[in-house]
């Protein structure tokens, strides 16, 4: 189950100041509210708002602003949410994943391509890259957390888990996308909660990029992830050891 851990090349590393800490706010109420008015608004009858929920507890969102969003869904305030997801390059050849949560798709389309076109990349059509990345579950968990790690790993095994690594202090349990659910019950069941939980591409091919060409990268990724549409960025950029202190 153990390997070689990907995870630290495929998450831009940003400090949280009070700004950015709203932006990721704002975005995980759009989550719950769209997971609210997809079904219930009863966490235990709705199992995309209970994660929604959780992943917002994992980012210490109050709890006041968790039941606010779910109120938000009853109402009418003539906000509909659409998910679209937009495939581009950057530079290098890299390969991007937009995954965007919004009201008017013209608009946020007109902004993910401006901002792929600023930084020298360019949006192309759905299924330009999807090939490069693996569409799975992913539970984020602080090692911690787990008593006996190999106890734990056969009973994700059983559930259906396809690996699990670790990164600076998680564990990142990835499966299939029809075994989210025996996962998250097997989670729920040994009494650990994850930080996050969701579906994620993850790549299975990465690119190395030069020194002189990974901050223009990193400053694309993160107009993408500074967009109030964008809820998630993903891509296949390599880092070197040399290069982790400008990631």
């Amino acid at each position: 189950m153990a390997g070689h851990s990907k995870w630290s090349n495929i998450k831009r590393k940003k400090g949280v100041n009070d700004a950015k800490k709203s932006k990721i706010f704002t975005k995980l109420v759009k989550e719950i509210t769209v997971a609210a008015r997809s079904g219930s608004a009863e966490p235990a009858l709705n199992p995309r708002l209970r994660l929604a929920i959780q992943n917002a507890k994992g980012a210490n969102m109050p709890k006041d602003a968790i039941l606010r969003a779910i109120s938000k869904a009853s109402g009418n305030d003539g906000s509909v949410y659409h998910e679209v997801t937009y495939e581009g390059y950057g530079t290098s050849g890299v390969a991007i994943m937009v995954v965007c949560m919004t009201d008017k798709v013209i608009r946020t389309v007109a902004n993910v391509r401006a901002i792929f076109s600023k930084y020298g990349g360019s949006l192309e059509k759905n299924g330009a890259i999807t090939f490069l990345f693996d569409y799975k579950s992913v539970f984020t968990i602080p090692e911690g957390d787990v008593e006996d790690q190999d106890d734990f790993t056969l009973g994700l095994i059983d559930a259906g888990a396809e690996s699990l690594e670790n990164d600076g202090g998680f564990l990142h349990v990835v499966c299939a996308i029809e075994d989210f659910g025996k996962v998250q019950k097997h989670l729920e069941t040994v009494a650990i909660a994850p930080t996050s939980a969701g579906l994620e591409y993850i790549p299975h091919t990465f690119v190395q990029v030069s020194d002189i060409a990974l901050p223009k990268l990193i400053k694309l990724i993160d107009a993408l992830q500074d967009d109030d549409d964008v809820q998630k960025v993903y891509h296949n950029i390599a880092i070197q050891p040399a290069q982790e202190a400008l990631w």
